[in-house]
């Protein structure tokens, strides 16, 4: 790798919830990803109030942002999935108003849901990412398929939780599938598909968690294996050998720090026959539900659901993190 941004980040703990202050779970909003988004902050919500932790939901799709401006919280737990909660906008707004919130900032945050940005990113460093292609119309997706091949991944270049995401085979679903990419605006991305298996690892404050492979009898890890099924497998850790483990552990931090995230998030890999992983994308407001990744990856790390939703609030009081400065490192390797 050429150029790695990297961040120091440690765990800075709070040990009285009195110190939090007032917390607003912020949960729901309007995107694609809205159930999600009240199945996790309901979920954070009961965990953070459980151990005396002064929580209260705020649905930005209910209430306005100039009732929050007057509603007096002192930090914000960020569950909002999708557009407006992952994509930098939120963030901006919250520090526009001076109030800490968990996770990565505003650049990090919206250049991690913007898929194809990332992507740039992270081929600029030398992070392993698959082949992929900009899609804007049909006749880009012919080309893309005759460049890259089938089977071929079709996804909404800023959407998360597989919305809008199709494994294309051949030719014949390929329109279906560049129209349903599409219609969640803006643009696409096609990426070569990696067949073999899927892995993710969480990143908890500076550490990377036990790696998770993924097992699903569905066509790809979609949004009915990722929320509804209970056929999908998870094996934590993912892997067997330190070493492997040590090699997914450094190439998500790597991709993590790139973008510059902070506090929590979780790195997607696919990794083919040739055995070397590949970074599909970051998520700076992954899901806590009870299929959700970080919460099994944490609980083998021995934390707990609820030490989980704890430390996740510490990192909005880490902002020497977030105002801090990133360094970038050149590395000959």
């Amino acid at each position: 790798m050429s150029r790695i941004a990297t961040v120091r980040e440690k765990r800075i703990a709070v040990d009285s919830a009195h110190d939090f202050g007032r917390v607003a779970v912020i949960l729901g909003g309007n995107s694609s990803e809205r159930e999600v988004s009240l199945d996790t902050g309901g979920a954070v919500l009961k965990a953070l109030t459980a151990q005396g932790v002064d929580a209260h939901a705020w649905d930005p799709a209910e209430k306005s942002l100039v009732e929050f401006a007057a509603a007096g919280f002192d930090r914000v737990w960020v569950a909002l999935h999708g557009t407006g909660g992952e994509d930098g906008s939120l963030q901006g707004a919250l520090q526009w108003l001076d109030i800490p919130y968990t996770g990565s900032g505003v650049m990090a945050s919206a250049l991690a849901m913007d898929k194809i940005r990332s992507k740039h990113l992270f081929e600029a460093c030398g992070i392993p990412t698959p082949d992929h292609a900009v899609i804007r119309h049909q006749a880009d997706a012919v080309l893309a398929a005759e460049s890259l091949g089938f089977p071929l991944i079709l996804k909404p270049a800023t959407e998360g939780s597989s919305v809008g995401m199709s494994k294309v085979f051949d030719h014949d679903d390929l329109a279906g599938a560049v129209d349903l990419a599409l219609s969640f605006g803006g643009i696409a991305l096609a990426e070569h598909c990696v067949i073999g298996d899927e892995f993710t690892v969480g990143v908890l404050q500076g550490t990377a968690l036990p790696s998770i492979r993924i097992e699903t009898p569905r066509v790809f890890y979609d949004y009915r294996a990722k929320y509804e099924s209970d056929r999908t497998e998870y094996h934590c850790p993912g892997t067997a050998n330190a070493a492997i483990e040590a090699m997914y552990a450094d190439l998500a931090m790597a991709a993590f720090r790139e973008l510059g995230c902070t506090g929590w998030g979780r790195v997607d890999f696919m990794t083919g026959g040739d055995g070397m992983p590949q970074v599909l994308e970051v998520n700076t407001v992954p899901g806590m539900t009870s299929h959700s990744l970080v919460p099994i990856a944490a609980r083998q790390a021995g934390i707990t659901f609820e030490e989980l939703c704890w430390r996740i609030l510490e990192t909005s009081v880490n902002e020497a993190i977030r105002s801090g400065t990133i360094e970038v490192a050149a590395n000959d390797a």
